[in-house]
């Protein structure tokens, strides 16, 4: 169980990181202006668009850029605690953990189910999106089933024996 643990939280740190530096340096351009990003990050953003015919990104639908508002405004930060939790061990690292997964398992429903739904999309798109879903559950599991290491707060009936009055 040991190692399955270390390879989950490898990939779940790879994840934090490729969030942690996607978000703000593309998925904003979806709905922040053009103008303030390097002409390099916007002809990759147009590049990755048309190659992958990601309508989404091209056509800015509303519930899409409200969705990347939120990943700005909740999943950013939390990709960045995760790493942070996750190299140091910290003991609120399950909870933020746990809340990444599912805000993106949420997100990604949405996101999925928008593109099956819709005849626009391609195998590849869905090859992009899809694997996402995924990292989302296995974040939520990561945080809920993996017990907290020994440095956090003491569990019940772990930490000290009620203090006994002394009588006289």
């Amino acid at each position: 169980m040991g190692a399955f643990c270390k390879v989950v939280d490898a990939t779940l740190l790879l994840i934090f990181v490729l969030i942690s530096v996607v978000a703000p340096l593309f998925d904003s351009q979806t709905c922040l202006p053009e103008s303030i990003y390097p002409d390099l990050l916007v002809r990759m953003n147009k590049w990755y668009a048309g190659e992958y015919q990601d309508f989404l990104v091209v056509e800015k639908r509303h519930f899409f850029v409200a969705l990347v508002w939120l990943e700005l405004a909740f999943l950013w930060p939390l990709a960045l605690l995760n790493v942070y939790g996750m190299l140091g061990s910290k003991p609120w690292f399950n909870t933020t953990c746990l809340l990444f997964g599912a805000s993106l398992t949420t997100s990604m429903a949405a996101i999925l189910g928008e593109m099956v739904g819709s005849a626009k999309t391609s195998d590849k798109l869905l090859m992009i999106y899809s694997p996402f879903l995924g990292f989302g559950v296995l974040a939520l599991m990561r945080g809920l089933l993996v017990p907290k290491s020994g440095k956090g707060a003491p569990t019940i009936g772990k930490g000290p024996a009620l203090a006994r009055k002394k009588r006289a």
